[in-house]
């Protein structure tokens, strides 16, 4: 065997390690399994989380902040309340704003929007949440369905321009009872603190597919809400769309100089369960190190048993001339195919099914009801599929397989050739 090492190197040494793994089936069938799951897991959580991330950043940018939005100073103050009486801007009319943002490098979209508390007046529902949008606008831009990538719409249509009309989620029609056609009668407050009576007629009724919208939310046309909080040409809200999502802290550092200090202007990636995401996104990897950890003890039983059952093997190569470096590195690549082989196995079933799960949307809802309601997480997502996920996840399981197995590899080293052939 030394005189075999010799002639090949390296080489050699791989390949014995190789044959070795074989030589008890059983033993091998049960590392790959432990690795294999543990592998497997890492890539189902991981896609799952990285589809949870992904619907947290849509759901943002679609229907808070899209990439940069510009509020008044005294809005941002009590915006929990969603006071109208603080346009942007002092009230200085929305289309001059707009033409001021549109013009910068990179700007897609400069959308208005109001969204104005409710108190219904004929309902059992009695708190509504109305939302003010250039609706042909945000179609160009937005789907709001972001499950089926739809504008939404189940029965009916959105309301028309400057009309007394309204849709409504399909959450609210049915605890209220209302179908297309029967009228919202409603109060709200104006920008000059008079309470404002109005009763739009339902001409649609939308899903999408995200609770919160779904159950409190009656979308009304911009101009028309506009008008009756007497905000004159002024909005609520400034949501600027960019061609890429990356440059928008550019973006918005450009908007602060223009709106100036009176008004804040806020990036997607300073909403608070974008930036909760990504601090705790470093936890879930401390996780997926203890799924393999506790997967790399079979593997540690594994060498440990086979050095003791080898003993005498490892005497006679240490008299053959073999080096204690070499009998280790025999061992180390045992342990080294045992997780890789594993390791493979977790990624190609766990990459088929995060592939063919991304086609189809995992109902969060009905797993978790309405737990997560106040986090912006819509009730379907999507595994996030990407060879990238399936390299880091084996490259995590095979790394720490492979070093947590080092310590009893190198227990071979350290077996004395004269007394390994006595036992």
């Amino acid at each position: 065997m030394a005189n075999e090492y010799r002639q090949g190197g390296t080489g050699t040494l791989i390949k014995i390690a190789y044959r070795n793994i074989w030589r008890n089936k059983r033993r091998t069938f049960f590392c790959f399994t432990a690795v294999g799951i543990a592998v497997f897991f890492i890539v189902i959580y991981s896609s799952l989380i990285g589809g949870m991330i992904k619907s947290i950043h849509d759901l943002v940018q679609v229907y808070d902040l899209g990439h940069v939005k510009v509020v008044s100073a005294r809005y941002e103050a009590e915006n929990e309340y969603m006071p109208v009486q603080y346009p942007v801007a002092d009230g200085k009319n929305w289309k001059e704003l707009a033409a001021s943002v549109s013009g910068l490098p990179g700007v897609r979209a400069v959308l208005p929007r109001i969204a104005a508390f409710a108190t219904l007046q004929e309902s059992t529902i009695k708190h509504a949440i109305l939302w003010g949008l250039n609706i042909e606008d945000e179609m160009k831009i937005n789907s709001f369905n972001l499950t089926d990538r739809s504008d939404g719409i189940i029965e009916g249509r959105y309301p028309e321009r400057d009309a007394n009309e309204c849709a409504v989620g399909s959450v609210f029609a049915e605890k209220s009872g209302l179908k297309i056609g029967d009228r919202v009668p409603l109060k709200t407050v104006s920008a000059q603190f008079s309470d404002k009576i109005w009763s739009p007629v339902i001409t649609g009724i939308f899903h999408y597919d995200y609770f919160k919208f779904d159950e409190q939310y009656i979308v009304v046309d911009f101009s028309r809400l506009q008008r009756l909080l007497v905000l004159d040409e002024g909005t609520q809200q400034l949501v600027v769309f960019a061609d890429d999502e990356k440059l928008s802290g550019a973006l918005a550092a450009e908007i602060k100089s223009i709106f100036g200090q009176d008004n804040v202007v806020t990036e997607w990636r300073d909403n608070f369960w974008v930036a909760v995401m990504e601090m705790v996104t470093p936890v879930y990897t401390i996780i997926f190190l203890v799924f393999l950890i506790v997967a790399s003890f079979l593997i540690i039983n594994t060498v440990t048993m086979i050095i003791h059952e080898r003993i005498k093997e490892i005497g006679m190569m240490g008299c053959l001339g073999m080096t204690r470096r070499e009998i280790v590195t025999v061992f180390f690549f045992e342990s080294f195919f045992l997780a890789a082989f594993g390791a493979l196995a977790g990624v190609i079933v766990g990459g088929l099914l995060t592939g063919i799960g991304s086609n189809f949307p995992v109902r969060m809802g009905d797993l978790y009801g309405n737990t997560f309601s106040d986090m912006p997480l819509s009730n379907s997502i999507f595994f996030q599929f990407s060879f990238g996920k399936l390299l880091y996840a084996w490259l995590l399981g095979v790394g720490v397989a492979t070093i947590f197995t080092l310590i009893p590899s190198m227990k071979s080293a350290f077996v004395e050739p004269v007394e390994a052939l006595r036992r």
